[in-house]
């Protein structure tokens, strides 16, 4: 476990010529040190207006911004959409941002994912800074370079990989984080244990007090320990054509979840947090881990305050219907990342669709 009197820790995500840093720590945002390398380039920053309301001043102040510079977006998960990018694209035209410019990306996965894709496409591809202030960001989406917005007809649906130069994961950001977002991480933080670390996973139990309470040692090693199984699985397969699709436990069924919500009414984690009870179950039902594993996986995401039952309404048709729009299905088949063992996940179509049926009706069947 790492030191948490240590001011920063920086890990590398390790792809040749792409490869970046990320530094955890508190009190970042203002580290000019940090910054050096952006300050030298044209800069243009994006934000929401919840995230500026805390953080955009010393982040201004660091980068020495002037106000044209800045676009600050609504929150939550509608801004991500095509309608946004191509009104960045107008900004970025008519502020004329050059090639050699960068883009700053501060805010969650929101704005990452749609700073990240606009950086993919304006002028071919220009640069762009990654400053997640969620702990779903921090731990999750501001590292690997998945970029992209959402279509009515599924989640992240139009995207690109491109990787950033640097992560900036300033963890004194927490502190202002609504109570939902904070369990919307511990979601994603959760997934790491189950699909690829069980001992992880024993560490999550022992310490979910100290996450949910924001304990500067149990978030610092949440954080780096998640930072560091994604750039593992990033170096080894950048563009998702194998390990990669594994940090997707429970996401095809959470994904269902969000675009039959319309991305409105459930947080990206806490549909996570279901997708992962439901990928639990499956895999007991196939035999693969215990019941009692599934349990425990199933009892974890509750004690976290997440939700473990998808929206009252939901059918097993509407996951069929929304599962076969997902991004793994190959073929015409649908893959799922499910559990051979807890720590152990994997990506196979090799599964009894009767035990998928039972999986969503006893999902969607309400509860007595």
């Amino acid at each position: 476990m790492p030191n948490a009197s240590d001011p920063m820790q920086t890990l590398t995500v390790t792809l040749g010529p792409r490869s970046y840093p990320i530094h955890i720590g508190g009190g970042l945002l203002s580290n000019e040190t940090l910054w050096a390398a952006a300050r030298e380039r044209p800069l243009r920053l994006i934000t929401d207006a919840h995230v500026a309301a805390h953080y955009l001043q010393p982040v201004a102040t660091a980068l020495q911004l002037p106000n044209t510079s800045i676009r600050i977006l609504p929150p939550g998960e509608p801004t991500k959409s095509l309608a946004n990018v191509e009104a960045i694209m107008d900004w970025l035209l008519e502020t004329r941002l050059p090639r050699d410019g960068w883009l700053v990306a501060l805010g969650g996965g929101v704005i990452g994912d749609l700073v990240g894709f606009c950086a993919s496409i304006y002028q071919r591809g220009v640069d762009f800074v990654q400053v997640p202030t969620t702990l779903l960001a921090q731990v999750d989406s501001s590292v690997g370079g998945k970029t992209g917005v959402n279509h009515a007809r599924g989640k992240n649906m139009i995207g690109a990989f491109h990787q950033p130069r640097l992560v900036l994961a300033d963890t004194d950001t927490l502190k202002t984080l609504p109570r939902r977002e904070l369990l919307a991480g511990i979601a994603e933080v959760i997934k790491y244990g189950m699909l690829g670390d069980a001992a992880f996973l024993d560490w999550i139990e022992q310490h979910l007090d100290g996450l949910l309470e924001l304990r500067d040692a149990d978030i610092a090693y949440a954080v780096r320990r998640s930072c560091e199984m994604k750039a593992d699985i990033v170096a080894r397969d950048e563009r998702e054509s194998s390990v990669r699709a594994l940090l997707n436990l429970g996401h095809t069924f959470a994904h269902a979840i969000e675009t039959y919500t319309g991305y409105t009414q459930w947080l990206h984690g806490e549909a996570v947090g279901t997708g992962l009870c439901m990928a639990a179950d499956l895999s007991a039902r196939l035999g693969w881990i215990g019941r009692d594993e599934a349990d425990r996986c199933i009892a974890l995401v509750g004690r976290s305050g997440l939700p473990t039952r998808p929206p009252q309404g939901m059918t097993g048709d509407d996951f069929g219907r929304l599962m076969a729009l997902d991004k793994k299905v190959a073929s015409g088949q649908l893959r799922l990342v499910l559990m051979r063992a807890v720590g152990d996940a994997v990506l196979t179509a090799d599964f009894d669709p009767d035990a998928l049926r039972q999986t969503l009706a006893a999902f969607t069947t309400a509860a007595d």
